[in-house]
């Protein structure tokens, strides 16, 4: 039961601050899952969540997205997908936990050190945030580590970046939960989640959705990002540590 109330919490609190900033559900929730339910699990329940709160922010920002960078970014993530979930097929649960923590403290120092990074040409790092936030999501349910990297070489505008984020987001999280089925991923952590647990999961998006609508009016970007990169950096630590233990 604690588990699908902390990861009813880890949603809801992941979606508000995807809602304000552009990245949030991932960040958040992928260290926290990974730890409560395993790492296989972990990360295909989150690939699932990101994409109904992907999905349903889409409909509320819809008329911001920049549909031509959506349909470059997530056509190169293919190319990073289907080797990131036969990686993840064949990893222990311990080493998969040090690949979804190490991820996410890599997302977070992306996102640290390239705030005056120089100037790309757009094609060609849509084409490369593509194929790399394909393989972060897959292997960690993370894939704004590299969107992150892309908005920042191509100084792209908040407000088309974050409502373009929301389908990338439910695109790369549903073709992972499918490429992960597919690959067998998950057979190795014993027993599949309650199914309460996505229950919880399901609910605490549209109601994060729906608070995420209201604070965003009154809650700076940056505040709502900075608080998603302090939890996703508590969590990420915590998988790695957790990770490097069960290989002693």
């Amino acid at each position: 039961m604690w588990a699908v109330a902390i990861t009813g919490v880890a949603v809801l609190v992941g979606t508000v601050l995807q809602r304000i900033s552009g990245a949030g559900v991932g960040l958040v929730v992928a260290p926290v899952l990974s730890l409560l339910i395993g790492p296989a699990h972990g990360v295909l329940v989150t690939n699932a969540v990101t994409t109904v709160s992907g999905g349903t922010l889409t409909i509320q920002a819809r008329k911001q997205v920049d549909w031509k960078r959506y349909a470059v970014i997530v056509s190169c993530a293919m190319i990073g997908l289907i080797p990131g979930a036969i990686l993840v097929a064949n990893l222990s649960s311990a080493w998969l936990q040090i690949v979804v923590g190490s991820v996410v403290l890599l997302g977070l120092a992306i996102t640290a050190f390239l705030r005056h990074a120089p100037k790309a040409p757009e094609t060609p790092t849509n084409i490369i945030s593509g194929i790399f936030g394909g393989l972060f999501n897959v292997t960690a349910g993370v894939a704004a580590a590299a969107m992150v990297a892309n908005a920042r070489f191509t100084r792209w505008a908040q407000v088309s970046y974050a409502a373009t984020m929301q389908p990338v987001f439910a695109t790369l999280g549903l073709c992972s939960v499918i490429a992960k089925l597919l690959a067998g991923v998950g057979g190795g952590e014993g027993e599949w989640p309650s199914p309460w647990l996505a229950v919880a999961a399901v609910a605490a998006v549209f109601v994060g959705a729906w608070v995420g609508g209201l604070l965003a009016k009154h809650v700076r970007p940056s505040a709502a990002k900075a608080l998603a990169m302090t939890l996703a950096a508590l969590g990420a630590v915590a998988a790695v540590i957790r990770g490097s233990i069960g290989l002693i």
